[in-house]
């Protein structure tokens, strides 16, 4: 007897394993989007700027920014604008920009130079900090104040290789960003480069006034590069500089951004006294 080959097919259907769902995109909330073309990194750049429901009360100034790598709307940008969101419309968090950086070249913007060999290898190009440093303070960050009511407090946050630009931005050039999150930052980068020097370059910035917050994951293996950067802060930190190390040994390397960050983000951005209008 002869079985119909709808019969064979759907058989065939049943009997094979069943395919695994493609994951769900994460919702994005509204934001405005733009591009950049960056002179000085030579590319187009482009930028995610969630703004906060306008009937929270800003009292009467202008908004901070929280300015984040790793800011596109496949990378951080949804999970951050979300918290954020939900901790202003809650009254736990004042209201603030947040804006997004997409990336291009991930590991060629955060990393400084490194003499080291096999960091090198980690990507067709490392060592751009310093560029991508100056495309935030001659072109994204003016641009940004010119087009949003903003209070000329700038903060930022990454994990991972943004962890380590921001360490080094904060050192590098300090009066860039207020207040400088970092989330289990890459402090192996370089043969431990910048928490060795980190005391020198704090000491070479008596006039800081800032608050730096790190928090290295449970899982991160930079126990050393933690000691060692905790020993510079507690010697050689000027006294404008109000600093945290913080170990979340609960969190991992890859869970450390929505583990801490929403905790970290109300604590450091309380809401505003309505009451007081402060």
């Amino acid at each position: 007897m002869t079985v119909p080959l709808f019969v064979l097919a759907l058989a065939a259907a049943l009997a094979a394993p069943a395919a695994t769902p493609a994951p769900t995109p994460e919702p994005v909330l509204a934001h405005d989007t733009f591009t950049i073309e960056s002179k000085v990194l030579g590319e187009t750049r482009r930028i995610n700027v969630y703004t906060p429901p306008a009937s929270h009360p800003t009292g009467g100034r202008g908004l901070p920014v929280l300015y984040m790598p790793d800011g596109g709307v496949e990378e951080d940008f949804p999970h951050v604008t979300s918290d954020v969101d939900a901790a202003i419309r809650s009254f736990e968090m004042r209201p603030m920009l947040v804006v997004g950086i997409e990336n291009t070249e991930r590991r060629r913007d955060m990393t400084p130079p490194t003499q080291v060999e096999s960091d090198r290898k980690i990507a067709p190009h490392v060592g751009g900090a310093a560029q991508f440093r100056a495309f935030l303070r001659d072109e994204l960050i003016p641009q940004i104040e010119r087009r949003y009511p903003v209070s000329g407090q700038r903060a930022v946050v990454g994990e991972s290789l943004a962890g380590l630009f921001i360490l080094d931005t904060v050192l590098a050039e300090p009066k860039l960003f207020d207040t400088a999150i970092v989330l289990s930052p890459s402090l192996w980068w370089n043969d431990q480069a910048l928490v060795k020097g980190a005391a020198a370059r704090l000491r070479a910035a008596p006039d800081l006034e800032a608050t730096l917050l790190v928090a290295p994951a449970g899982d991160d293996g930079t126990e050393p590069e933690v000691k060692l950067l905790t020993e510079a802060l507690r010697t050689a930190a000027p006294k404008g500089l109000t600093w945290t190390v913080e170990p979340q040994a609960e969190l991992k390397h890859a869970t450390i951004y929505r583990g801490a960050s929403p905790r970290l983000f109300r604590r450091l951005f309380p809401p505003i006294d309505r009451s007081a209008g402060l």
